[in-house]
């Protein structure tokens, strides 16, 4: 990212990252599956055939609490009949038009589908049993307006096991600490096209990314939970807080819309060539398994905020787009933590131990979380770093193409601009490669060997190639992992040669 900014150093006044737009999942976890359920009906006495009626009371008590608090507070309550309807602009008109500045704005009612336990029978053993399914059920969403987070809302499920939805946004949190600290800037929507100490921004917004959300979420939900109103429960540790979507983003703020308008095309058309999108396919809530090949898709489409290039990558993703015309904006968004590692305590063959495991959904990896996006973002600027470099393409071209001796070990001159080369550099540029890397397997499986040739075999010649790029500088190996990622020299040799070999000879010749 650095190299990015100082390629620009004349066009930009700073940059800002942080958490954009947060959802977080409240989960009762000893009452979300079917055993856990059972246990919770026998410590209420409730029998399986008076399923249905104890949670339609449980159901109706949680409505009329909502409607009572909001007819407490002066506030409207809304029964939504169509999905269309934008919940969030309904209630900014709403606070606008009442001038709200504090507290409740409005509760809205809609029904909407769920993940809920129900009673079924069982025609084996002519028993009634609980099973997991999905349904519709009414949702709550309560907008208000709070001192740190601003406008935000809070969706509760109204039917067991009353799943809670918390949306908070990162950008209006920072913007009420920078109005406290007597910091100007300049705000359009969840963007900041100016501050004045961008320092003390980054601080502020570096206290968000170490917060306690636990608890922070604990006290927001507080008024709303079932739980408060039903002591008698005595349910363990109560909701448990998890990752549904977390948006990361990294502003650059240019001087003025012009200076960003007259690089922005090239950055686009930069962004859709590296990440080889000739392939438009969404891959959305699809399990991975050892024999899964993922798909992977990148688009390019006009937003309300700009002009966007997004990629896919499963279930998580990476996009650019201009924001408030004067704003570069870098953002990954990660709806499943599972695809990404953390090295953390484990144990393994009984012996205490750090390993690298699955990341976890729960708010207790937030700062790994954090790493990862911040890492991808800067991943991405670096690529975009070498769009307009002035440098004659030789300069970077030629140090490749002499052999080089590491560890008494001489290694051959690449030929950036061989078919053969040109392929293995398209495949390794691609942008589901930005977030975590790419390994020996994910090659040989983009790349398939020919025909009557082993797989082992294979899998050793492409280990030989990954050598070599290593040999000259153009990847670097992860430790303690079997993944690779480009480095900066990387970037600039294997983008140039791409573009090279795609250059249209009438126009060099021109």
């Amino acid at each position: 990212m650095e190299r990015f900014l100082t390629r620009h150093k004349d066009r930009i006044i700073g940059t800002i990252t942080g958490f954009d737009r947060m959802l977080f999942r409240g989960t009762l976890r000893c009452i979300s599956h079917c055993a856990g359920m059972g246990v919770f009906l026998s410590s209420q006495h409730v029998l399986l055939k008076d399923y249905g009626k104890f949670v339609q009371r449980l159901s109706h008590e949680i409505s009329e609490h909502s409607k009572a608090l909001a007819a407490q507070l002066g506030r409207p309550y809304q029964y939504l009949t169509s999905s269309s309807v934008s919940k969030e602009q309904l209630a900014r008109e709403i606070m606008e038009r009442d001038h709200i500045k504090r507290g409740l704005v409005c509760v809205f009612a809609a029904v909407e589908p769920c993940r809920t336990i129900s009673v079924r029978p069982n025609r084996q053993s002519k028993k009634l049993e609980l099973v997991s399914q999905s349904r519709h059920c009414k949702h709550l969403y309560f907008y208000f307006v709070d001192r740190e987070f601003g406008l935000m809302h809070i969706r509760l499920q109204t039917w067991l096991p009353f799943t809670i939805q918390v949306c908070v946004n990162g950008r209006r949190w920072l913007g009420n600490k920078l109005q406290q600290a007597g910091v100007q800037f300049v705000q359009h929507d969840n963007t900041f096209t100016e501050i004045a100490d961008l320092q003390r921004g980054q601080q502020l917004m570096d206290q968000l990314m170490r917060r306690d959300f636990a608890r922070c979420l604990n006290a927001l939900t507080k008024v709303i939970s079932p739980l408060g109103r039903h002591p008698e429960w005595k349910l363990p540790n109560g909701y448990y807080w998890s990752f549904q979507e977390v948006e990361t983003a990294t502003d650059v703020m240019f001087r003025d819309a012009d200076s960003l308008a007259r690089l922005y095309p090239s950055l686009l058309q930069h962004a859709m060539l590296v990440c080889n999108s000739a392939d438009v396919l969404r891959f959305l809530g699809r399990r991975l398994n050892n024999n899964f090949k993922g798909e992977i898709s990148s688009n390019l489409r006009r937003r309300h905020e700009g002009l966007r290039v997004k990629h896919w990558v499963e279930e998580n993703s990476i996009k650019m787009y201009d924001k408030a015309l004067s704003v570069l904006r870098i953002e990954t968004t990660i709806n499943n933590p599972h695809r990404f590692k953390a090295y953390r305590r484990s144990t393994h063959h009984g012996q205490p131990c750090r390993r690298w495991l699955r990341l976890r959904k729960g708010v207790v990896a937030i700062r790994r979380l954090v790493q990862i996006a911040r890492a991808a973002n800067e991943r991405y600027l670096q690529a975009l770093a070498v769009v307009g470099e002035p440098k004659p393409s030789h300069r970077i071209l030629d140090p490749v193409s002499e052999p080089v001796q590491q560890q008494r070990r001489r290694f051959r001159a690449l030929q950036p601009i061989s078919p053969r080369e040109s392929r293995l550099f398209k495949l390794i540029c691609q942008g589901r490669f930005l977030l975590n890397g790419f390994r020996n397997k994910d090659l040989c499986q983009s790349l398939p060997p020919p025909e009557n040739v082993d797989l082992r075999r294979y899998a050793l010649r492409v280990g030989r190639q990954l050598q070599l790029l290593r040999a000259h500088g153009l990847i670097f190996k992860v430790a303690k992992t079997h993944y690779y990622r480009i480095t900066n020299q990387g970037y600039e040799v294997m983008t140039t040669a791409i573009k090279f070999r795609a250059a249209d000879m009438a126009l060099l010749a021109a």
